[in-house]
């Protein structure tokens, strides 16, 4: 895979995209010290400092989640001091660059009274975490068969200008028929539709969906890894002005 450049004057906000969206469109489902924040608890599992490489903003990462916290976190390898990294799983960021985005007949729109039919599909096909109010976010779209939710995508992460289409998955019994890539397609239309551009990521070992991706107009941007980090419950860096 050959990595794609991309116009720095948005781009890079996908650097870091949990900061630019908890500090931008999606500030309301914010918790914010200093220089770290994080989704509020209930509706994604996602934290992020303002530099990684800034002793101050992982003193702030330490005081939102506590002596002993862990914190999800992207980019980050090697702990910073006063932290343990628990596991880290590495990834690939792809954004649309020839992405035919189109409404889906087929097509509904999920709200929070589908939310159990949600994580029933998403526990059986593990497309990534998905909590109770996941689905505030932005527009999730399903696909029904007989009544019974069998295929979902939606819209997560919020840059400025920028969409993270997320939680792609097909109940297996109804898989090879197409149904993920209608869904994004129908996601990224409304991406589309409000001016912005569309990306996503996936398992950097998930082969199968980064050529699907590939296949519909989907660009590698960046490799990249995401950490379950611990406070350790070292003395903490003192802010100094």
């Amino acid at each position: 895979m050959s990595v794609i450049a991309l116009d720095a004057s948005s781009s890079y906000l996908l650097d870091n995209p949990a900061w630019a969206a908890l500090t931008g469109p999606h500030a309301r489902f914010a918790q914010r010290v200093g220089r770290a924040v994080r989704y509020q608890q209930d509706v994604a599992p996602f934290h992020a400092v303002s530099d990684e490489d800034d002793p101050r903003a992982w003193a702030d990462l330490a005081v939102l989640v506590g002596s002993g916290g862990t914190a999800a976190v992207r980019g980050v390898t090697e702990a910073a001091e006063g932290w343990e990294v628990v596991r880290t799983g590495h990834g690939v960021q792809l954004v649309g660059t020839a992405l035919r985005a189109e409404p889906d007949p087929e097509a509904v729109r999920l709200g929070p009274d589908d939310v159990p039919e949600i994580l029933d599909l998403v526990a059986r096909t593990e497309p990534g975490p998905y909590l109770p109010r996941t689905v505030e976010l932005g527009t999730y779209l399903g696909i029904r068969h007989q009544g019974r939710l069998i295929a979902l995508a939606g819209e997560r992460l919020h840059p400025p200008g920028w969409t993270e289409i997320s939680a792609v998955c097909t109940d297996p019994a109804h898989r090879g028929r197409g149904l993920a890539t209608r869904l994004v397609r129908a996601v990224a239309a409304g991406i589309e539709e409000r001016g912005e551009r569309p990306f996503l990521h996936a398992a950097a070992t998930n082969a199968n969906a980064i050529r699907l991706y590939e296949s519909i107009g989907f660009t590698l941007r960046r490799r990249t890894a995401f950490s379950l980090v611990r406070h350790t419950g070292a003395a903490l860096l003192e802010e100094t002005a």
